[in-house]
């Protein structure tokens, strides 16, 4: 899967998708954070899933109807916890996040908003 990890999110997460197959950006080496907007805009059309510890991504996709290629926000998680919770859900649900589904994960449980019905772009 393509991935985009947010720069909130632990650099070595990448490291560890990677190693498991997937192709992976992280916001963290870019010269300055652009902010969600712009890093959920640059996501799109790479047709990249957005992982981040901020909320404020499911809100600009659900509120302000901001395009995405899927959402993980990985919530309450230590940092060594990041990268297996994001190889979990990917292989878990990785079909559901490429139809721009919405998932949080928690280190007890997953919650997932799928895609509305006829907003694919």
């Amino acid at each position: 899967m393509r991935i985009l990890l947010d720069a909130c999110v632990w650099g070595g997460v990448r490291t560890i998708l990677e190693v498991d197959g997937h192709d992976v950006e992280w916001a963290g080496d870019w010269e300055h954070d652009p902010g969600d907007e712009e890093i959920l805009s640059f996501a799109f059309p790479e047709n990249r899933i957005c992982v981040t510890l901020d909320k404020d991504f499911g809100e600009l996709a659900v509120v302000h109807n901001r395009p995405h290629c899927g959402i993980l926000r990985l919530v309450d998680l230590r940092s060594d916890q990041q990268g297996p919770t994001c190889l979990r859900v990917l292989s878990r649900y990785g079909e559901e996040l490429s139809r721009r589904a919405i998932v949080a994960a928690y280190s007890e449980r997953i919650r997932i908003r799928p895609a509305e019905i006829g907003t694919d772009e």
